[in-house]
């Protein structure tokens, strides 16, 4: 099964364009089948084997992940990874197995993020003044990345694969260059044109058109886990609860737009949404804010349930 496992990889990098990381998470789904698959045969693992696989032995694999304490998700996403490889198989190989869609995935309990509260957001800038008062520079850039992804909404990547190029001129929009090498324009606001204007100003290298916008301190493109560094920074110096990061920042730019009045398919469009249903969790979110008011505000929300008033 080497080869039909390499030519898999290959076709999910070179024609799907997905990223490495992503094409290694499918890697090592199927290897993770293969090698249960042979276990459980007794044997190595052919394609003419593949194509016999039954809901037993998928079943089978299944309760194995389970009893190995594999999260639901992770064996979620390795089921997918697997039909995929099936897929891929039955067009490349002609090897079809229809036992694969029979097994239905596990349950995913989708946890909410939590929205950031505006204040916070405002107080970052201040805390951010203060911690690195030694390095304007590196507080003007700081401000310019949070404000960058709280509003537009942008993932970590996303933001540090900003160029120079991209910013120059003040532009209206952002052309943005997602997951799965999905493009969308990102609208800009001006109090993030004038933050990134303030880092270039005082930023002391990388300013050629097609090197990175976010720069570290030594001069090399910014990681994303030095970003996720600054939020953690301003989290513990302000005392703010474990979900703000730089994610929350996003999601935070996602509930305002929906409260706002924006709808479900222009949101999906600005957060690069593959798919809808990932967007409309959002919903979920505004409408527990709703209940929270709803109990706390609402007049006749604490009625006294046995009195039978309505």
């Amino acid at each position: 099964m080497e080869e039909q496992v390499a030519a898999f990889i290959e076709y999910l990098t070179q024609t799907k364009n997905y990223s490495v990381h992503t094409a290694t998470a499918y890697e090592t789904d199927i290897r993770d089948f293969i090698k249960f698959y042979e276990n459980f045969n007794g044997a190595d693992v052919s394609l003419s084997d593949f194509a016999r696989a039954d809901t037993i032995c998928f079943r089978a694999w299944l309760a194995d992940r389970q009893r190995r304490d594999l999260a639901h998700k992770s064996t979620a996403r390795a089921l997918s990874s697997l039909r995929g490889f099936y897929r891929f198989l039955a067009k490349k190989y002609n090897v079809k197995n229809n036992a694969i869609g029979l097994i239905s995935s596990p349950k995913v309990p989708r946890k909410l993020s939590k929205a950031i509260e505006v204040s916070d957001v405002e107080n970052m800038h201040e805390a951010i003044k203060e911690i690195d008062e030694a390095e304007p520079w590196i507080a003007a850039r700081d401000w310019a990345l949070v404000v960058l992804i709280f509003g537009c909404g942008l993932r970590i990547s996303e933001a540090l694969s900003l160029k120079n190029s991209d910013v120059r001129g003040r532009p209206d929009s952002l052309r943005i260059l997602g997951k799965g090498a999905k493009e969308r324009i990102v609208p800009v606001l001006p109090a993030v044109l004038d933050a990134i204007e303030k880092y270039t100003r005082l930023r002391p290298f990388g300013a050629g058109l097609n090197e990175p916008l976010f720069r570290s301190v030594r001069g090399l493109p910014m990681s994303p886990r030095m970003a996720e560094k600054v939020v953690e920074k301003l989290r513990h110096y302000l005392q703010l609860p474990d979900y703000v990061t730089p994610h929350a920042l996003r999601h935070t730019f996602a509930t305002a737009l929906l409260a706002g009045g924006a709808d479900l398919r222009s949101l999906q469009e600005l957060l690069g949404h593959s798919s809808l249903s990932t967007t409309q969790l959002y919903t979920k979110v505004n409408m527990s804010e709703i209940m929270n008011i709803y109990e706390h505000a609402h007049p006749r929300a604490n009625l006294d349930e046995g009195n039978g008033e309505i």
